[in-house]
């Protein structure tokens, strides 16, 4: 599903977004039998500007998700009052991992054991341990990144045992953009079985309790099928503006 944007109303402010999206999240849980205190939000504010950030920090939001380094970059050194903890959401590249490793609190998208070695290198110079969640592609589209289900296992062995400065912390992914509720449930049923199945295995050093998946035009229905963190942008913040 797209990254729907709400319907501007007489009191659309970012306040009255916010707790329109959290008894969203509250009904979301409710239906699925949940206790609402069960899923996080992770304020999305790529392409918006630091006042917003500051507005959003003003309402109690500390974490925020980023797609690039340059960004958290741009918005950390103007923002550093606040002690706000910047969240790598989008593919990154391992040319990148110093920028990640020296400005990011925790990485969403780690899907390669090439990124966690360039990542652990500039972790150790930095004298950093991070948290990190594992991208899984659940869907066929070539667009997305992700590592392939079957090779999870394999993987998060590898990372426990070699990249010591990556906590891994739990599984990540997109939903396939679809109309078909039952498509992109699909794709976050899958993503808890997979969590499931590996805390079936017991690996050492690596913790699963966290799903982070769902957006602004799906989140509900990854909470119902067991999202633990939703990543939302636009809901919150309203429509981006993308430069030309």
């Amino acid at each position: 599903m797209t990254d729907a944007t709400p319907m501007p109303s007489s009191d659309d402010t970012l306040a009255s977004r916010l707790a329109a999206l959290r008894a969203r999240m509250a009904a979301a849980c409710a239906r699925a039998g949940r206790p609402a205190g069960d899923v996080t939000l992770l304020p999305v504010s790529k392409t918006f500007g630091v006042d917003r950030i500051r507005e959003a920090a003003g309402l109690g939001l500390t974490r925020f998700g980023e797609n690039k380094t340059q960004e958290i970059r741009q918005k950390a050194g103007p923002l550093a009052d606040l002690g706000l903890q910047w969240v790598l959401i989008g593919h990154l590249q391992t040319n990148k991992a110093k920028e990640a490793a020296r400005d990011a609190a925790e990485v969403q998208s780690l899907d390669r054991l090439e990124l966690a070695e360039a990542l652990q290198r500039r972790l150790d110079l930095q004298g950093r341990v991070i948290d990190a969640l594992v991208q899984v592609k659940t869907s066929a589209e070539d667009s997305k990144s992700g590592l392939a289900p079957a090779e999870l296992p394999t993987f998060l062995r590898a990372v426990a045992r070699d990249y010591p400065a990556l906590r891994i912390k739990g599984l990540m992914t997109l939903a396939v953009n679809s109309d078909d509720p039952q498509a992109v449930r699909a794709c976050f049923r899958q993503l808890r079985e997979l969590r499931d199945q590996m805390r079936g295995e017991g690996i050492a050093n690596v913790e699963l309790n966290r799903l982070s998946m769902g957006m602004s035009g799906d989140f509900e229905l990854a909470i119902e099928e067991g999202s633990t963190e939703i990543r939302v942008g636009s809901a919150l913040f309203g429509a981006r503006q993308y430069p030309a």
